[in-house]
């Protein structure tokens, strides 16, 4: 168990997760909780850790008792954080095959991201306020929540969400449910299994491409543009925008630039 002592999680989630690793070198397969601290951002980050020591790394998050946003399946009030879940595996592949997904339809950002663009969103992503599906972006903040992963067939995600929650707010100690002062309070699970107490990492590494190329070879569906193995697609753009940038709409750039000022880091980060 580490107590966090209120640090900033990114800081404090990869420490956790470098003690993990150090025990699993050691004792094959380790693993951790992590509480009081603070956002630790994309949940990846760590199991990635994991993974560029030739072992596999998984973590899961909640948001402690923060004010929650997704409903459980059948509810229409939140009771459940994005909850999400990262698995990452070694391999020979030059994008990383790894995991990194919410339990609920879709990430909160893209909600935000959508109002940002006065874009429409899917059905399936939100209700409003009295349970009804809906398109308008602007419904989450009044009042409404995102859905568990799975469509018609949310129990999925939403079982997948409970679970997260009894590792990383149970377990953690941090409890459920919701907290007057709603104090920001992320909870942790993360384990490391050593791949080469099981069997050479070598082979393995090259099995698991192997298996991501037999994925990939599958004839494309119907309006597909073919296979992407878990990990591919995020490697794909990450090239892409080390290339050529990364697109943020007017409304999210002016936000950057009114926090830099707030902070008189606007000529230090050139967003004067």
């Amino acid at each position: 168990m580490i107590d966090g002592q209120w640090g900033f999680g990114f800081h404090v989630n990869a420490k956790a997760m470098a003690l993990t690793i150090e025990k699993a070198k050691t004792a094959n397969v380790a693993a951790c909780t992590v509480f009081r601290q603070s956002h630790v951002g994309r949940l990846a980050a760590y199991p990635l850790m994991a993974m560029r020591e030739g072992m596999i790394g998984i973590a899961t998050a909640d948001s402690g008792r923060s004010p929650k946003h997704v409903a459980p399946f059948g509810g229409k009030e939140a009771r459940l954080g994005t909850n999400p879940i990262s698995i990452a595996v070694p391999s020979d592949l030059d994008a990383p095959f790894y995991l990194d997904m919410a339990t609920s339809a879709v990430a909160a950002g893209k909600i935000q991201l959508a109002v940002a663009r006065g874009e429409e969103i899917p059905t399936g992503w939100i209700i409003d306020a009295e349970g009804r599906h809906t398109t308008d972006p602007t419904q989450y903040r009044k009042g409404g929540a995102l859905l568990p992963l799975g469509g018609t067939e949310g129990y999925k995600g939403s079982g997948l969400a409970a679970m997260v929650e009894v590792l990383c707010g149970l377990l953690t100690g941090l409890g459920f449910g919701v907290e007057p002062t709603g104090r920001h309070n992320d909870g942790c699970f993360m384990a490391v299994f050593n791949v080469a107490a099981f069997r050479p990492l070598k082979e393995f590494k090259r099995e698991v491409a192997e298996f991501a190329r037999y994925l990939k070879s599958t004839p494309p569906s119907e309006g597909s543009k073919g296979v992407y193995y878990p990990g591919e697609i995020e490697g794909v753009r990450e090239q892409q925008r080390l290339r050529d940038g990364i697109e943020i709409e007017d409304a999210t750039w002016e936000k950057l630039r009114a926090l830099a000022r707030d902070y008189r880091l606007d000529t230090v980060l050139g967003l004067a």
